[in-house]
């Protein structure tokens, strides 16, 4: 039996002590995961508030958006790109592209005073009315915590850090914690490496964990008990997955072509940028003043199509496709994932049309898999983040033959990834 001296004591002191490389590294981790789950539970509620509080306003002044919304867009747009250029579009980008240097990344690219800006000005937006999301910058800022957190406690920055705290974003976003880990290795990491899968899950379930004590069990959308015949589900699964993947590609491939290509449109968004963001704000505002449903997330439309209802007209899914792409080509900050899995249910609610005789519910969730699945092309995280948003995990064997198709079909009209593509764009202006 070995004797504990004082020497042998003194010696595991400084090996895993609490001013050990090792106790620093747990500390940044956990600690730092305990702060994005706060942060994204602050956030997710201030952005529901702004949601709330420009639908009041725009129920009790319907024309006062074809105002304030461009002008809002304008003003948004001229901040950002002087106070914090890297801070524009979704914040998945800056992550992918902020990998690949992950030193220098949290003085740039997921750079904690960018990040908290990005937080605020797509609250903002989403008071304009903005189509975006919460979700990308979600991912961005609690990628820019674990990232602050390990450099106040000298710990090395590894890519792995990064990874950790865009997974724990989208698992404490959503309550989605599976999606986090799919989403991790998906879309973010270039290679599964054993070291960073330890440091993802750790960082998912203390988020995930500070999430459910504090906002309770929740299911996102409500849970929907979705089902199918085999032959009903084959069938439609194809179309959706045909039909989805070339819409949403055809999405990812206007975004692309609006932050890459050269031509009189993108040249005069280069040349006149606020000009450009105030146009594609009056874009959104006449789309939105005459749905009145195209509003920021469209959350409750989006709900009430997966619960089954049959109230939301068939345009809805067109207008909200215009609306986002709108608003993702002005230069606004402010994620595609929630507007996205919104069109993506309005498409489910067109394809519902044609196969009148299969639950709603289940036609809308294949579609709004397909159409997800084409634009970020990551369709086991689509696949997971809609059973986990919608409680149907015994239907995930239907939404994964959807995505499947859907990837291979958006690869048709958009060979590279959305998120890759522009996570290029931010690599560069860094």
């Amino acid at each position: 039996m070995k004797r504990w001296t004082a020497r042998r004591v003194r010696a595991l002191v400084r090996h895993a002590g609490p001013t050990s490389l090792i106790f620093r590294r747990r500390l940044a981790l956990i600690g730092g995961a305990t702060i994005v789950g706060l942060v994204a539970l602050a956030f997710a509620w201030a952005a529901d508030e702004a949601s709330e509080a420009f639908a009041r306003v725009a129920t009790a002044n319907r024309y006062l958006p074809l105002l304030l919304t461009p002008a809002a867009f304008a003003a948004i747009v001229w901040f950002t790109r002087l106070h914090a250029p890297l801070a524009a579009g979704s914040g998945i980008p800056q992550v992918i592209a902020a990998i690949k240097k992950p030193e220098t990344a949290d003085r740039a690219l997921v750079n904690f005073r960018t990040a908290l800006l990005k937080l605020i000005l797509t609250i903002a937006a989403l008071l304009a009315g903005a189509s975006v999301g919460r979700e990308g910058p979600t991912v961005q800022i609690s990628a820019a915590i674990l990232a602050r957190v390990h450099r106040l406690l000298a710990v090395p920055m590894r890519a792995s850090v990064l990874i950790a705290g865009g997974a724990a974003g989208v698992a404490a976003a959503f309550n989605t914690p599976l999606a986090g880990i799919a989403f991790a290795i998906e879309e973010l990491a270039a290679a599964y490496e054993q070291r960073m899968t330890l440091l993802v899950i750790t960082a998912v379930i203390v988020s995930g964990m500070v999430s459910l004590g504090l906002a309770g069990d929740y299911v996102y959308f409500g849970s929907v008990a979705a089902h199918l015949t085999f032959g009903g589900a084959v069938m439609i699964a194809l179309v959706a997955g045909i039909l989805g993947g070339l819409s949403g590609g055809l999405f990812a491939r206007l975004a692309l072509g609006a932050a890459r290509s050269t031509n009189r449109i993108t040249a005069f968004a280069r040349r006149r940028p606020v000009s450009f963001a105030a146009l594609c704000g009056l874009v959104v505002a006449a789309i939105g003043t005459a749905t009145q449903l195209t509003w920021g997330t469209s959350y409750g439309a989006a709900r009430a199509m997966i619960g089954g209802g049959h109230d939301t007209p068939l345009w809805f899914g067109p207008a909200k496709f215009v609306s986002t792409l709108a608003t993702s080509v002005s230069g606004l900050p402010g994620g595609i994932f929630a507007p996205s899995l919104a069109t993506g249910a309005g498409f489910g609610n067109i394809l519902g049309w044609f196969f009148p005789g299969s639950q709603a519910s289940a036609v809308v969730l294949l579609g709004m898999a397909a159409y997800f699945t084409g634009v970020v092309r990551a369709p086991l995280t689509a696949v997971i983040i809609i059973s986990e948003t919608t409680g149907s995990r015994g239907f995930m064997l239907p939404l994964l033959g959807a995505a499947l198709v859907a990837d291979a079909s958006a690869q048709l009209i958009c060979k590279e990834r959305l998120y890759h593509g522009l996570a290029r764009n931010f690599a560069d202006k860094a």
